[in-house]
């Protein structure tokens, strides 16, 4: 499902050159689960945004679902984003005065889907949560945990082929921290969500069942989490 080749990404800071990603190549089947670690500055989330076709690479070739996309055009890699790719956030990024299931059905807006079958999507996403009793709940009427819930039901609702999580227990306790991973292996394991986490937590890191590791820039352990 994701092909990485080589993959390099370059920036500028004035006249500075910094190599933020350096001959990266990784592959990842449909409903792996996996965790990208890595310390501060060490590509994965660059890696995360060429992952998420938020950006796009300086050389080195992407395919997802077989289809390179490492050249696409802005348009191009939003269409993609919307039909392929659920995301979540350490920040929840949810709409404030939206309940819980007009933030679920956000996405399924930009994709032209009827007003009905968005309702109907966005309450089975929810309840695949377990937030069937909090579906006209406002974000600041929620727990960190419900609000990363609401979240994660968002990123569920148009059936992407992968879903990617940015740092998503880092604004959680450690006891609702677990309660997040405990989801993300359950959707991992019964529905067969495909999950790619970036996290600097090895606790999170260890739950997955595949760890890469990145340092500057450079792959240096890709293995699978002995459970």
């Amino acid at each position: 499902m994701i092909e990485v080749s080589n993959l390099s990404k370059l920036y500028w800071t004035g006249l500075i050159e910094v190599k933020a990603l350096r001959d990266v190549s990784i592959m990842m089947g449909d409903g792996e689960y996996v965790s990208i670690m890595g310390p501060s500055g060490s590509g994965k989330s660059t890696l995360m945004n060429l992952l998420g076709c938020l950006d796009t690479p300086s050389s080195g070739s992407y395919r997802l679902d077989g289809q390179e996309v490492s050249a696409l055009n802005d348009d191009a890699l939003a269409r993609i984003r919307n039909r392929k790719i659920g995301f979540v956030f350490q920040t929840f990024n949810l709409l404030p005065r939206l309940t819980s299931i007009a933030n679920v059905e956000l996405p399924m807006i930009y994709s032209g889907l009827n007003r009905k079958d968005r309702k109907e999507k966005a309450i089975a996403a929810l309840e695949k949560v377990g937030l069937a009793d909090r579906m006209l709940h406002r974000p600041n009427e929620l727990s960190g945990g419900q609000t990363q819930r609401v979240a994660i039901a968002r990123a569920l609702v148009n059936n992407p082929s992968i879903i990617l999580a940015d740092e998503p227990t880092g604004n959680l306790d450690r006891e609702t921290g677990r309660d997040i991973i405990n989801l993300f292996q359950k959707l991992n394991l019964e529905f067969g969500v495909t999950l790619i986490i970036v996290t600097h937590d090895m606790e999170v890191g260890r739950s997955s069942k595949r760890l890469i590791q990145l340092v500057d820039g450079r792959l240096v352990k890709d293995e699978k989490v002995d459970t």
